[in-house]
């Protein structure tokens, strides 16, 4: 399912025009990066948590030049589904 396959359903379950509704999905997904890149856990109780997660330092190789790299520690985006999210889905 797309982006805009969501506003489409959204649009008819709800009557509100796509052009409303395409605006307030952008807006809700600009509101989750802006949280996340500002460290900041999104929590949608019934649905999930978008949360960030650190990863460690660690060497890795580059087997074409046979060289040993190091990636340094980072963060990373992820969604945890809760746990009607993951029951309705099984």
């Amino acid at each position: 399912m797309t982006k805009a396959d969501i506003v489409n359903e959204i649009s008819k379950n709800t009557g509100i025009a796509k052009d409303d509704v395409l605006k307030t999905v952008e807006a809700f997904m600009d509101c989750v990066k802006d949280s996340l890149a500002k460290n900041e856990n999104v929590y949608l109780r019934g649905f999930g948590s978008f949360i960030v997660k650190e990863r460690a330092e660690k060497t890795a190789r580059n087997i074409s030049k046979n060289v040993t790299i190091k990636i340094p520690a980072h963060n990373i985006p992820a969604f945890k589904p809760s746990k009607e999210f993951t029951a309705k889905v099984k």
